[in-house]
């Protein structure tokens, strides 16, 4: 498989794995609500079983992003990392009916940005630091 290929799909698990996790959070704070910081608080947090897969959802995203390390380079990896922002903003509107603002919208546009150009920077330079030819 080649690197880019891999980079793409594990950019694509990582997006997913960690999307999930966070959209588990917030059924668990949902069902876990109001927040209290007392037993009947706890209990009900960890009586859901969103708790219980957002956990599962950092589990596969973590040994996502140890795989990617093992085969890109940290730059794109660690950007890539963050697209989750994007993937809760897409997924909240339709889940929880969240209202976006244009300036969200640019964010996430500029953060799709900034990986994209981390990533085809990288593909430019040798492990050595030197630019490679384009021909």
């Amino acid at each position: 498989m080649s690197t880019r290929t891999f980079f793409i799909i594990g950019l694509l698990a990582l997006l997913v794995f960690d999307t999930f996790a966070q959209v588990c959070f917030k059924l668990t704070a949902i069902h876990a609500a109001p927040l209290a910081f007392d037993w009947a608080w706890f209990i009900r947090a960890f009586t859901t079983p969103w708790v219980y897969c957002s956990i599962l959802g950092y589990l596969c995203a973590f040994a996502t992003y140890m795989t990617m390390l093992r085969r890109i380079p940290v730059g794109p990896a660690f950007a890539a990392a963050h697209l989750e922002v994007v993937g809760v903003l897409v997924v909240s509107v339709p889940l929880f009916g969240e209202v976006l603002s244009w300036v969200q919208y640019l964010g996430a546009v500029l953060i799709m940005a900034g990986v994209f150009c981390l990533a085809y920077g990288e593909s430019n330079y040798t492990p050595g630091g030197t630019t490679k030819e384009r021909h």
